[in-house]
């Protein structure tokens, strides 16, 4: 008698995971702004100008704006005094500045030396801040809001007693000054190289923060801090690193934001901390790559309405943080867990 073999039934295939889908409207968004403005502006050479000027200027607000949309994303901190890293790079970038100017320095080892400097100076600031005004605070926003502004305040002040109360120039290096000029149209070296930095700082952040294990760390610690601790490894140093890179940041980008002045005053990093919230709450409340878009965007407009309306520039920031907030009250990329 033949036995029939039983064949087992085949397992049921694994469910695919889901992946998130990358959501284009917000860059689409970005894109239209900018098709839209050239039958507005008229000449096309104009229009690249404008277009390449508000683009290096929204990259310039996104290094500025990176480190407290990284320092809050992460450490969940509303560092209301980010402004004090600042105005402290860019005065530091006076001092080393103009200290590369007398010894004969060359325009662009000048520019990387005080780039470099005030990443120093302000991340070791950021670590004595994160240590002596942010830590008592941790989980207390109300407390955040209100000791971090008070630690700004003290800040513009300790500037002031050291480099003085008044307004300090902070010339470009020959070698910036001046334009390309391409179809007609003139594009600013400085803006190109800050436009440069910019792209970097974004692809450093982007690659840390998705594909290090560093970055791996961070994320998880932010998701179950006790189970990262338990398997031995201390999130507190980690949270305190992102600070002091949060800082640094902000040092970078106030010499960016000094030399595209020219000048440096003490409020100054007061001045562009409403801007920084602008961009902030456009792209998405602790969100990198919102960060980064909601920057161009504010670039682009302010550009965009300074050449065709110079009475509504003004307000154009508002305006556009207030339709994209009807459009998505949560801002472009919303991060799930806010």
């Amino acid at each position: 008698m033949n036995t029939a073999t039983t064949v087992p039934a085949a397992a049921p295939a694994a469910e695919a995971i889901p992946r998130t889908r990358f959501d284009w409207k917000p860059v689409l968004l970005l894109l239209a702004v900018m098709a839209l403005a050239v039958p507005a502006v008229g000449s096309t050479s104009s229009w690249i100008t404008l277009t390449v000027a508000g683009l290096a200027m929204g990259l310039i607000v996104f290094v500025i704006a990176s480190g407290l949309t990284l320092v809050f994303g992460l450490m969940d901190v509303l560092n209301f005094g980010h402004g004090v890293f600042i105005a402290l790079g860019a005065f530091v970038a006076t001092s080393v500045m103009g200290y590369g100017a007398g010894a004969g320095w060359n325009g662009f080892a000048s520019v990387f030396a005080a780039m470099l400097v005030a990443m120093a100076v302000a991340g070791a600031v950021g670590w004595a801040f994160e240590r002596v005004i942010v830590r008592p605070v941790y989980g207390l926003h109300l407390k955040q809001i209100l000791i971090t502004m008070g630690g700004m305040i003290v800040g513009e002040e300790i500037i002031k007693v050291i480099w003085g109360p008044l307004q300090i120039a902070l010339p470009l290096p020959d070698v910036l000054r001046g334009a390309w000029y391409v179809a007609d149209a003139g594009i600013e070296k400085y803006r190109v190289l800050a436009a440069a930095i910019g792209l970097v700082v974004f692809g450093a952040l982007v690659f840390t923060l998705n594909r290090t294990k560093i970055g791996l760390l961070i994320r998880a610690g932010v998701q179950d801090r006790s189970m990262v601790e338990a398997l031995g490894y201390r999130i507190r140093r980690l949270f305190v690193g992102v600070f002091v890179a949060g800082s640094a940041l902000a040092g970078l980008g106030g010499v960016l934001w000094g030399l595209y002045q020219q000048s440096v005053i003490p409020q100054i990093g007061a001045q562009v901390n409403v801007l920084i919230f602008i961009v902030i709450i456009i792209g998405g409340l602790g969100s990198t790559f919102g960060c980064f878009v909601g920057a161009l965007l504010v670039g682009l407009m302010a550009n965009y309405t300074g050449f065709l309306a110079p009475k509504v520039a003004l307000f154009s920031n508002i305006a556009l943080m207030v339709g994209i907030l009807l459009w998505r009250p949560q801002g472009l990329y919303p991060v799930t867990n806010r």
